[in-house]
């Protein structure tokens, strides 16, 4: 089972365990319904269409409402650290969820209870929490942006809005400094998808594979483009792929949607998840070297 958990920005969306579905604009869990904007919807979006795509088990997800206050992820991880081990995902994911580092370390503590270690992906406020909480190393891939690397990096900051200084340089020196400062101090994952103009793909600290076509510029300004590569790494992994095969593709998978949907900066997030399949079925044979067997994480690929 894949799990994500993560909040949505409804006040009163009630604590919910189900699998989600990709319905166009919406996302469908239960019998709820959330708009797909950017944020947790996003990347469960982009996971649900990979996944039917590549015709495995649906994710289930862990949602709650939260708009800031802080209640509903309290819940959320509440609920995870009791409920994790009889859960026992093969793949756990954690978005938007505050980031109170007690909790997100107890998270991992229940975590390690579990009978089969589950892969664990962060992003977002989720990766803060982990980060800040010296846990960074028990992930197994986190989906940061530049100015996200320099709060990886800076071993202090328990936040990115308190890094030492915030540096927006895109310079390859300047990038591999914060890669390996990152590494150094424990900042991070065992694999590091960086997204950007260029997207890093980085193992153990050593950028292994940069993405840098095609470029769409207007997909920067669309909310929820960094959310939707997450979701799909997050269902490469799922389906079988290497953490860094996943990891390439999606990157690649995102670029060539936003050239298909002809983006511009009022494109809305689902039509650029909407054109995943086509994009698949063009090129993901070519770019995994494989075709991909269907069946979940247990087959794989071939």
């Amino acid at each position: 089972m894949m799990l994500i958990c993560g909040t949505v920005p409804i006040r009163d969306f009630p604590l919910t365990l189900g699998e989600v579905r990709f319905n166009g604009e919406f996302l469908a869990i239960n019998d709820l319904k959330i708009p797909c904007t950017q944020g947790t919807a996003a990347l469960i979006s982009a996971a649900c269409i990979t996944c039917e795509y590549l015709k495995i088990d649906l994710p289930q997800a862990l949602l709650v409402g939260d708009i800031g206050e802080g209640k509903g992820s309290i819940s959320l991880y509440e609920y995870l650290i009791k409920n994790v081990y009889t859960l026992s995902p093969d793949v756990l994911v954690l978005h938007y969820i505050l980031p109170v580092m007690g909790l997100m370390r107890k998270v991992c503590e229940s975590v390690e209870r579990c009978p089969k270690g589950p892969i664990m992906i962060a992003d977002a406020s989720s990766m803060y929490a982990a980060k800040a909480a010296g846990l960074a190393t028990r992930f197994d891939i986190f989906t940061p942006d530049l100015s996200e690397m320099a709060f990886l990096a800076d071993v202090e900051a328990t936040h990115p809005a308190y890094i030492s200084r915030h540096l927006f340089n895109t310079d390859i020196n300047h990038v591999h400094t914060l890669i390996e400062t990152a590494h150094q101090n424990k900042g991070a994952s065992k694999l590091l998808l960086i997204k950007g103009a260029t997207d890093y793909v980085v193992k153990d600290g050593r950028i292994i594979n940069t993405i840098t076509e095609p470029y769409i510029p207007e997909l920067e300004a669309i909310g929820g483009t960094g959310d939707t590569i997450t979701g799909m790494v997050s269902a490469f992994v799922w389906a079988g792929l290497e953490l860094h095969e996943a990891a390439i593709i999606a990157a690649k998978t995102n670029r060539v949607a936003g050239q298909y949907a002809k983006a511009t900066p009022a494109t809305k997030v689902w039509e650029i998840i909407y054109q995943f399949p086509k994009v698949f079925k063009d090129n993901l044979c070519e770019w995994s070297g494989v075709c991909m067997k269907t069946g979940g994480r247990d087959q794989g690929p071939v």
